[in-house]
C-alpha cells in the first residue's frame, strides 16, 4: 500500500504511542495536517509556536516521555526556537517536526524558507533535514530513540513540502527503536565513591535534574537515610527529596537557604547527583566547597569536569549507580555532623513575613500549598515569582515542579501549564506567574479556554519587571530603567475576555475562598495578586560572589 511522507509520519508517531501533538498549520506542513485529520491523534491548536513549544515540554517534563510539537516554515519555525533551547538546557525531550518548503527551492529564497537545520544545531541534541521519503522509515523512531535516551534533549525534524507528499510503498513498518545504548558502570570507582562516603565525617548529597530524569528518588531517599547524608537540591532537583524529612536542607545557590549555602562550604565530602555546576548554584567557582572532595556523577560525560573539576567522578546512569552503591555503604547516624545541621538550621532561619500581611507572596504561596494534593503540579515563569515558589512550596514528588532553569524563559508556565494538564487530565495544575512573565505567551490563555483545563494562573503583579528592578537597586545604584510598567493591566478583565474565570484580590476577594472555588469546579481561573513592587527575593547571592556572601534573609529572631 502507497503512504505519502506526511501520513508515514503520522503513522510512526501513532506506532510511537503519540497521543497529542501541538502546533500551528501554514502552507510548508499543510500535508502533515491533512493526514492528521484522518488519525486519532488529538492536536491541540495552539496560539504561537513557542507556546505550542512550551506545550510539548509540560508534557515531557510532567511524563518523562518525548512530546511533539510542529510549525510550518519561516516564522512558525524559528518562533519553536526559544522552547527547543530551552529543552536542550533543560534536558527534556521533545520531538519538533517543521515543515520546510519543497526540496528544489532550497537555498533560493523562497517564500518562507529559512535554514532550520543550520539554526538548530547548537540547540538541540540532534537535528535532520528529510532528503526522501523513505529516510523518515528511519528518522522518525530514531528521533525518539535519540530524545529520550542517555540524557535527554530535544531533537528536530525539518521536512521539506515535496517529501511530505511524495509516495512510497510500504510493506512492512519499523518497531520503535529500543534504547540500546550500553550504560557501563565501573566497579573499582563505585568501591571508592563507598570508601569516601564511609571514611567522611561532613558529606552532602548536592542534587539536580539528573535525578529526576533517572527516576532515582526513592533510591537517593535510601542512601541518605542509610547513612544520614543531608541533601541539598537545585531548582531542577525540587521534589525528589520530601522537603519535610529532617535531613533535606532545602535549595542552595543564589537564592538559597543561609544555612544550606553556609553548610555546602563545610562539608568535607560532596557527592554531586545529576548538576551541571551551574553559576547560579555555585558563585564564585574557586570559593565553591573549599574543603571537600568532589564526587561527580552525571549521564552525560560531557558534563564532567566541564566546570568543577571532581576529585572522582562516574559516567552512568545515577539510579544504577545509587543501587549498586547502598549495599557499599554503611549504616551511620552522624550524629556531631546532624547536630551541627540542626544548630546552623536554627541560627539561620528563613526568614518569614509578618503572618499578617495577606498579599506577601511566601504566604500567598504557602496559604496555597496548605490547600493543594501533594501531586498537584506546579509550573512557574522566571523571576522573583520562581525563586519565592522554590524557597517556600512544599514540594514532595518529582515531576511536580516545572520551571524554567537554564535557559530562565519568560513565558514558559502557561504553556508548560496546558502541557502537564494535557498529560494529567486528573490532577490540578497551578501555574505561579508575574505581571511581567504572563505577557510574554498571554495568547496562550485562549488555548486554555478552549481546551477548559485545571489549571488556576496566580499572578503576582507589582507592576514591575521584578528581579530587574531588585538588580537596579542593590547593584546599580538604584538607578531604575525600563523596569517599570507605567500602565496597570487589567489581568482579570483580560482573562474573561478569553472566557476564564477571574479574580482580582485587588477587589475584596480574599485567596483562600477564591482557591477552594476553582478546587470544588472544573475548569481554569485566574487570580490576579497585588504585591509591593518593592519587594525583594532574600537572601541573594550578588554576582562575582561566593556562595555563603549572601545578603538579606537573615533571621533575627
Amino acid at each position: 500500500m502507497k503512504y505519502s511522507g506526511a501520513e508515514i509520519i503520522v503513522k510512526l508517531l501513532e506506532m510511537q504511542g503519540v497521543g497529542i501533538v501541538t502546533g500551528i498549520p501554514g502552507g510548508a506542513n499543510l500535508p502533515l495536517y491533512n493526514a492528521l485529520y484522518h488519525s486519532k491523534i488529538r492536536h491541540v491548536l495552539a496560539r504561537h509556536e513557542q507556546g505550542a513549544g512550551f506545550i510539548a515540554q509540560g508534557i515531557a517534563r510532567s511524563t518523562g516521555r518525548a512530546a511533539v510539537c510542529l510549525a510550518t516554515s519561516g516564522p512558525g519555525a524559528t518562533n519553536l526556537l526559544t522552547a527547543i533551547a530551552d529543552a536542550k538546557l533543560d534536558s527534556v525531550p521533545i520531538v519538533a517536526i517543521t515543515g520546510q518548503v519543497s526540496s528544489d527551492l532550497i537555498g533560493s529564497d523562497a517564500f518562507q524558507e529559512v535554514d532550520m537545520y543550520g539554526l538548530t544545531i547548537p540547540i538541540s541534541k540532534h537535528n535532520y533535514l528529510v532528503n526522501s521519503a523513505r529516510d523518515l522509515m528511519d528518522i522518525i523512531p530514531e528521533a525518539f530513540r535519540i530524545a529520550e535516551s542517555n540524557r535527554p534533549g530535544p531533537v528536530v525534524i525539518d521536512v521539506p513540502k515535496d517529501i511530505q507528499c511524495d509516495e512510497l510503498e510500504i510493506k512492512q513498518w519499523p518497531l520503535p527503536v529500543e534504547n540500546h545504548d550500553l550504560i557501563s558502570l565501573d566497579l573499582y570507582k563505585l568501591k571508592k565513591i563507598a570508601d569516601l562516603i564511609n571514611s567522611s565525617r561532613r558529606p552532602l548529597l548536592y542534587i539536580g535534574g539528573g535525578v529526576v530524569k533517572s527516576e532515582a528518588s526513592s533510591l537517593l531517599f535510601e542512601l541518605s537515610r542509610k547513612n544520614s547524608i543531608p541533601v541539598a537540591s537545585t531548582l531542577m532537583g525540587l521534589g525528589c527529596f520530601p522537603c519535610q524529612d529532617p535531613l533535606y536542607l532545602g535549595m542552595l545557590g543564589m537564592h538559597g537557604s543561609r544555612y544550606t549555602n553556609y553548610l555546602i562550604n563545610e562539608a568535607d565530602l560532596i557527592i554531586a547527583l545529576g548538576v551541571r555546576f551551574d553559576d547560579r548554584v555555585t558563585g564564585n567557582l574557586s570559593k565553591f566547597c573549599p574543603q571537600a572532595t568532589i564526587i561527580h556523577i552525571d549521564i552525560d560525560r560531557s558534563e564532567i569536569n566541564k566546570i568543577k573539576k571532581a576529585d572522582i567522578s562516574l559516567n552512568s546512569d545515577i539510579g544504577l549507580v545509587l543501587k549498586n552503591l547502598i549495599p557499599m555503604v554503611g549504616s551511620n547516624r552522624r550524629l556531631e555532623w546532624i547536630e551541627h545541621i540542626n544548630e546552623m538550621r536554627q541560627k539561620h532561619r528563613f526568614m518569614l513575613p509578618d503572618a499578617k500581611d495577606t498579599f506577601h507572596p511566601i504566604n500567598v504561596i504557602r496559604a496555597i500549598a496548605k490547600l493543594a494534593s501533594p501531586d498537584t503540579i506546579i509550573t512557574t515563569d522566571v523571576g522573583q515569582h520562581q525563586m519565592w515558589v522554590a524557597q517556600a512550596y512544599s514540594f514532595q514528588r518529582p515531576r511536580t515542579l516545572l520551571t524554567s532553569g537554564g535557559m530562565g524563559t519568560m513565558g514558559f508556565g502557561l504553556p508548560a501549564a496546558i502541557g502537564a494538564a494535557l498529560a494529567h487530565p486528573e490532577q490540578r495544575i497551578i501555574c505561579f506567574s508575574g505581571d511581567g512573565s504572563i505577557l510574554m505567551n498571554i495568547q496562550e490563555l485562549a488555548t486554555l479556554a478552549e481546551l477548559q483545563l485545571n489549571i488556576a494562573i496566580v499572578i503576582f503583579n507589582n507592576g514591575h519587571l521584578g528581579l530587574v528592578r531588585q538588580q537596579q537597586e542593590l547593584f546599580y545604584d538604584h538607578n531604575y530603567i525600563a523596569s517599570k510598567f507605567d500602565r496597570k493591566t487589567d489581568f482579570a478583565a483580560i482573562a474573561q475576555g478569553f472566557g476564564i474565570d477571574s479574580y482580582d484580590l485587588s477587589k475584596a476577594y480574599e485567596l483562600s475562598s477564591v482557591f477552594e472555588t476553582w478546587l470544588a469546579e472544573t475548569g481554569p481561573c485566574l487570580i490576579d495578586v497585588p504585591i509591593h513592587y518593592a519587594e525583594n527575593v532574600y537572601p541573594m547571592v550578588p554576582p562575582g560572589s561566593a556562595i555563603d556572601e549572601m545578603i538579606g534573609g537573615e533571621c533575627n529572631v
